[in-house]
């Protein structure tokens, strides 16, 4: 029995189906992506029908991993969660909300980890919002286990020696030890950093 080509109908609803899932954008330097970032996206993938990681290729300060690295780091780490396949790591230039409007994102979601987070993703939010109103800001908070971290914070424990497993997601973790970073070694440098940390925020 041959099939049968897609009827009007069913390659209508398709259409349908495809103009009104909504595509958000989580956008980052992830460098690396730790567990945080990882949680956000997870949670973002529980929200919306597609998520695009955005992998800012040159941001205003100074860079650990190159930006082939980051992608490559944020792509191994996002194959870990359940949804993985409806997310997409792309590499990306210029104004995040113009890239937004680009691959058609209606939504640019940001994780929310401090008061001092809420200020300047308030300060984006509303430039992003004159420049192309159509596009949405979603703020999630970091969940508990996370709130602390940054990837300064994890660039730091790791080149103090500290064992940064369990910040990280596995790929991450091995490509900071193939740099000579994130060996653990006497002393509980991780807590040591991490209440440094605390006290500058």
């Amino acid at each position: 029995m041959r099939n049968r080509p897609p009827s009007s109908v069913s390659r209508q609803v398709s259409l349908f189906t495809l103009q009104n899932m909504i595509t958000a954008l989580y956008p980052g330097t992830f460098d690396p992506m730790h567990n945080g970032h990882l949680d956000i996206a997870r949670r973002s993938l529980a929200l919306f029908d597609r998520v695009i990681v955005g992998v800012y290729d040159l941001p205003a300060k100074k860079l650990l991993f190159t930006f082939d690295e980051r992608v490559a780091l944020a792509r191994a780490a996002l194959d870990t969660l359940p949804d993985g396949a409806r997310a997409e790591v792309r590499g990306y230039s210029g104004l995040t909300v113009a890239y937004a409007q680009q691959i058609g994102a209606k939504v640019i979601v940001r994780g929310l980890r401090n008061s001092v987070d809420f200020d300047f993703e308030l300060q984006m939010a509303q430039t992003n919002h004159w420049l192309a109103g159509e596009v949405d800001i979603v703020c999630l908070f970091a969940n508990a286990p996370h709130h602390f971290l940054s990837g300064t914070l994890v660039r730091e424990v790791a080149a103090l020696g500290g064992d940064v497993s369990g910040l990280v997601p596995v790929a991450c973790a091995a490509a900071l030890r193939a740099k000579g970073l994130g060996i653990p070694v006497d002393g509980p440098a991780t807590a040591h950093v991490k209440k440094r940390h605390e006290m500058k925020e």
